[in-house]
Parts: C-alpha cells; structure tokens; sequence
C-alpha cells in the first residue's frame, strides 16, 4: 500500500508524477532568457510532432489550465459572427456552451446521451439544417463519464460540410493517436497536466496556419488572445506574458520520459491496461462500469455507486485516501456514480492496489461484508 504521505491522484489530472518531473522544478528560470526561450521552441515542436503537425500547423503555449486555452481558441478562432455546433454528452461538452455564451458566439447545443458516444450523423443532419454554423466544437473524450467519441468520423462530415472543427483533446492527446495529416481540424486544445504527465499550468493549442492568420481581431480578450501570442512567440521567440516556467520545465522533462516510454503508442497501451485492471478489480467487488466497453476511453472510469443503505460518497472518498489513493472527488453524471482514473504515472499494479483500498473501505462502511 502507497504511503498516506504521499497518495496516488486517480483523477484525470492533476495526476501523479514521475520524481524525474518533480525534481525538474528545483530551478528557476529567466522568462526571456535565451536557454528558457529555447526550451518552450523545443516544446512546441515536440507537440506539434506528436499531433503530426508540421509546417500546416503552429502549436501555441498558453498560461492557466486547460480552460483558459479553451475559451482562448473558441474565442480567437471564431468570428464575433460566427456559430458553433455543440454536441453535448457531459460537463465538459456544457462547459464549452458556457463559455460560448460568456463570448457572445452563437451555439446550437446537440443533446447526447451521456453514457454513448456521439453520433457524426447526428453532426451531419445539424450541418445540413443549419447553413450559419460555422464550426463544430467536440470534446474527444468527455472525462464526465469516460466516453471515447469517434473523432475520425466527426471530421470527415464536418469537412465534408465544408465547416471548422475545434477538438479538446484535454485528456487524450498523448495517449490516443490523432494525425494532422489525415485528420481535419482548426484547432486541437489540450494542457500539460493530462496524458503528458506533466504538472498543470499551461495549456496549449495545435492551430491550421491558415486558421491562425486569418484569426487577427476576433478575441474578445488581450490575455486569451492567441493570434497575438502565436505572432509575439514567432516574432521574440518569447511568451508575451510571465509564462509558467516551472510547469514549462516540467512539461519538457515529461515529454522526454514520453518518448523513452516510446511516445503515444505506449503510453496509450499503459493505460489501457490500468483501465483493464482497474474494470476487471471492481467487477470482483460488484461494482460495474457506467459505460459499454465500445465506448470507454482508457482514460477514467465511471462506476455506479452501489444500491446500499451505508452507501456515503464523502465517507468512501475519505476511506480511500486515507489508504493512500485520491479518487476524483463527486460525480458528474445524472445517476450515482463515481469516477477513477487511470492515468498519470500509474502500473496495473497500482491499480490492483488501488481496487484492495476500495474493498476494504467498502467492508469498513458496511456495504461489503467482512471477509
């Protein structure tokens, strides 16, 4: 069992991190000093490579967590006139509505059941219905249930529709494969304390060349403004702004323990079997997935709580980080549930540990018998 000091984050970030990561923290950096300027010039390439960007793309880094970066592309990549297509399956989807709300963007909200993947003829049909709708903007995988959305297809018929795709990729990308080169989209969003394994802090936005430089002047923010951070960056090779540079540093010692791993492919397959172990743990306990297998991301789990009388989900939380292990804390879900992630720096056997403190913690609470 993990020491209490020092618990495991079964959340879908922040999670846990390497020692390697932690320790790349210790220093302090200049934020226009040439050494740090070529470290986020690294960076940026880097993410770029593993999004199969190269020259059609530009990755810009961005200051906050990941939806600061996300109102940040919706705000700079769509016009003031614009309209944008929302499926929503979960918090994250609605959080985007939220946000294009706040922007004063038109949205259309396409509802989807929370617990199945969105349907690309459903985009299709609302494309056809509605000739203002200027982009289409998907959560890959909705971390409010755990549901894997078929990307591929919802760009084909979003390109076919000769309409812009926004992608938050906020807790797949690094781990599940996309590719600039096949797969059309404007801007792909996510943030260093996700499937990189680095800490949070920054976030940042893979953006069509073409799409960036036609941007100039639509934001609504000077901060959030990334045309103007892409052409600052691209002029100084620095942040315009005091960037994170801590969460900098760490991100780059990250994405070297990345590719050691051997990039997405590994990284993807590692917690493939968490999420296995974690299913096939809590199966022997009684307790079942939300989801059906075809839809769950290897990325969090969501369980039904169990139908029992001394069920308390503060009390479960509680028990279980007191055997060392943080669970993410409440649900998002319209049924009882809870929520366990299986990434950050995680083994199955870690999750097999995981899974022992749930049991006892469910025998101590009185809704599993004592052994």
């Amino acid at each position: 069992m993990r020491p209490i000091l020092d618990p495991l984050l079964l959340t879908p970030g922040p999670l846990t991190t390497t020692l390697r990561t932690k320790q790349a923290m210790l220093h302090d950096w200049g934020s226009w000093d040439s050494a740090f300027n070529r470290i986020t010039g690294e960076l940026c390439s880097q993410l770029l490579g593993i999004a199969g960007g190269g020259d059609s793309h530009v990755c810009v880094p961005l200051q906050g967590s990941g939806t600061f970066a996300v109102e940040a592309a919706l705000g700079t990549l769509v016009p003031r006139d614009g309209k944008v297509l929302v499926p929503n399956q979960g918090a994250y989807c609605a959080r985007i509505l939220r946000i294009l709300g706040v922007l004063g963007r038109a949205a259309v909200d396409l509802p989807t059941p929370e617990d199945q993947a969105i349907d690309p003829a459903a985009i299709d049909a609302a494309l056809a219905a509605d000739a203002a709708i200027t982009h289409v903007a998907v959560v890959h995988c909705e971390t409010g249930t755990g549901v894997l959305n078929p990307l591929a297809e919802i760009a084909r018929v979003t390109a076919a529709r000769g309409r812009a795709l926004i992608i938050d990729a906020m807790s797949s990308f690094g781990a599940l494969p996309v590719d600039a080169r096949t797969l059309p989209f404007d801007a792909l969003i996510a943030a260093s304390g996700k499937c990189l394994e680095g800490v949070p802090g920054m976030g940042f936005a893979i953006v069509r060349r073409q799409a960036m430089q036609a941007s100039a002047g639509n934001c609504h923010s000077l901060a959030l403004d990334l045309h103007d951070q892409w052409a600052y960056l691209e002029r100084t090779t620095q942040w315009r702004f005091t960037p994170p540079t801590h969460v900098v540093v760490a991100l780059a010692e990250a994405l070297a323990q990345y590719f050691e791993e051997g990039g997405c492919g590994a990284r993807g397959e590692r917690y493939a079997a968490n999420c296995s172990r974690l299913v096939q743990g809590m199966r022997g306990l009684g307790l079942r997935p939300l989801l059906a297998p075809q839809v769950q991301a290897p990325i969090i789990v969501t369980f039904h709580a169990p139908a029992h009388p001394a069920w308390n989900f503060q009390a479960f939380y509680e028990g279980v980080r007191e055997r060392g292990f943080i669970l993410y804390p409440g649900k998002l879900t319209r049924i009882e549930t809870f929520r366990i992630g299986c990434i950050g720096a995680l083994t199955p056997h870690d999750m097999d540990q995981v899974v022992a403190a749930i049991g006892a913690t469910l025998r101590d609470m009185g809704v599993l018998p004592r052994a």
